[in-house]
């Protein structure tokens, strides 16, 4: 039976179209990958049959009495709830069944001998539902869970307000499996997740009863979990039955066939035209022309999709530095309270560094304490000579009204808009992603832009701070090939040992330092 349906789904931004007639059936059980490049519309999609977004054209109908959780990363999370507080909401519409059960108890007092057998026999359809929901052990649901994803050792009582941004996906993450929908929602769920984590999740989602549609660019992740693919590209949305490599092979298979037979056309439509055109003004064989221009008019021409930009990334190198690029002397990060033991650190001219450990103790910390952007809690760091740094983010602000041109201009006022333009087209962008807001593109595409910004300002040392969160497949790989060719130093924040093994010359693990309880 079909739990949601999706039919002849049109929809665009402006003048750059998203959908055209995409059709979507899914069925319990089923465990579908979403996949396709950066920009194809796969959060859009999500958030068209959520109905957090109304499309232009087409219908989107979901089965009866269906329940849908949807990881939202961009869900508010308001200050004073504790993480508890949020977990425990998951099953906020058992909390108000409890309520009006309650409220029917108190009512009996003043009801009469019919009413009162309406008000018992409701009672005892919400009692059997409480107890089948496990409504009685609800804490206990909170606990095991919070404990796979690594919430117990955060703090169950901690004020949301003061989490990081991995901390925060995980009680997202945590609150919508809790709820145990009929159909999961997940938009890049390994996204801030460290790999103890991603693991947890993948053993979770192997055993998951229900439904779920999962969007990710980690292939090893996907294929671990997903049993269909669904591929958006060019504004159609196609089903592979199997996992992600499974899919690569038979869509190369078919594209292969694809442009055979546009090549076969494209050679009868030459030979047709040719005859036509010298056969036409001829009594004798007009006839004949006459039939074959008919052919030529009624066949369905072959259309091969254009080619989307692949990113090509390199990264301008500055002057080489000293020998050292950076030593720490006693240093203890944190904001209140200290985050870290006294570190001596030391990182020299030529090393690769890959920073890893659970969220939340310390990494991005200790980066905005090496760039100076956060006062130490005490110790020293001292920069090498002619050290120049180019710094990634976990999240970059950008004014909302912004195209991609003006965002990139902002930074490099010298540049004619041919160049901007060229220099955006390298990281993979089409010319409507370049004329369009930040604000309207999609989370990978916003990487783009800002790795665009990072890699035109000349740099010796490159802090990067999990680059690859959004990216999709070709873009990850070839931001690896450009960092390994980069001939700087480099000190990165990974939790994706696929990429930063094959770049990194050294790791450190920050859990070996960090004050938090693991």
């Amino acid at each position: 039976m079909s739990i949601l349906t999706v039919r002849n789904l049109t929809h665009g931004f402006g003048d750059r179209a998203i959908f055209k007639n995409v059709s979507f059936r899914m069925l319990r059980g089923e465990h579908i990958g979403l996949v396709g490049a950066n920009g194809e519309g796969k959060s859009t999609f999500m958030n068209i049959i959520t109905g957090k977004l109304a499309p232009d054209d087409g219908q989107v109908e979901w089965a009866k009495n269906v329940r849908v959780g949807y990881l939202d990363q961009h869900a508010v999370l308001t200050r004073g709830q504790t993480i508890r507080d949020v977990l425990r909401s998951a099953f906020q519409y058992l909390f108000d069944l409890e309520a009006d059960m309650n409220q029917m108890y108190e009512n009996m007092g003043d009801a009469t001998e019919e009413e009162l057998e309406v008000l018992l026999e409701e009672v005892g359809a919400i009692q059997e539902l409480l107890t089948h929901q496990d409504f009685y052990i609800i804490d206990a649901k909170v606990e095991e869970l919070a404990r796979g994803l690594g919430l117990t050792e955060i703090g169950l009582d901690r004020d949301v307000d003061d989490l990081s941004g991995g901390q925060r996906t995980k009680v997202l993450l945590a609150k919508v499996l809790l709820q145990k929908p009929d159909i999961l929602l997940l938009d890049e769920p390994t996204n801030y997740l460290d790999e103890q984590h991603i693991v947890w999740l993948k053993r979770y989602l192997q055993d998951y009863e229900n439904a779920f549609v999962l969007i990710s660019h980690d292939v090893s992740f996907i294929n671990s979990v997903i049993n269909l693919i669904y591929h958006m590209e060019n504004q159609e949305l196609n089903r592979y039955v199997g996992d992600y490599n499974n899919f690569l092979q038979v869509y190369e298979v078919k594209k292969q066939q694809l442009e055979s037979a546009y090549k076969r056309q494209q050679q009868e439509i030459a030979e047709l035209k040719d005859f036509v055109a010298r056969n036409k003004a001829r009594v004798s064989t007009r006839n004949m022309a006459m039939s074959r221009q008919k052919k030529l008019d009624s066949m369905d021409v072959i259309e091969l999709v254009k080619e989307k930009p692949k990113p090509q990334f390199h990264f301008l190198e500055s002057r080489t530095p000293g020998k050292t690029i950076f030593d720490t002397r006693d240093l203890v990060i944190g904001y209140d309270t200290p985050l870290s033991s006294p570190l001596n650190l030391k990182m020299e001219k030529g090393q690769k560094v890959a920073v890893v450990g659970a969220n939340g103790i310390g990494k991005t910390t200790l980066f905005r304490s090496l760039l100076g952007e956060l006062a130490a809690l005490s110790g020293s760091v001292r920069l090498g000579d002619y050290v120049k740094i180019g710094y990634f983010a976990q999240e970059s602000k950008h004014i909302p009204d912004r195209t991609c041109i003006e965002e990139v201009w902002q930074d490099f006022p010298h540049m004619g808009q041919a160049e901007v333009r060229a220099a955006l087209a390298k990281c993979g962008l089409t010319t409507k992603h370049i004329e369009s807001r930040v604000e309207v593109l999609s989370g990978g595409e916003k990487a783009k832009v800002r790795l665009c910004k990072l890699m035109n300002k000349p740099s010796n040392v490159l802090v990067l701070d999990e680059p690859t969160n959004h990216l999709d497949v070709d873009a990850k790989e070839e931001l690896k090939r450009a960092l390994i060719a980069y001939r700087g130093s480099i000190l990165m924040i990974s939790h994706e040992p696929e990429f930063y093994s094959s770049i990194a010359t050294d790791v450190w693990n920050a859990e070996s330092w960090t004050t938090k309880v693991l």
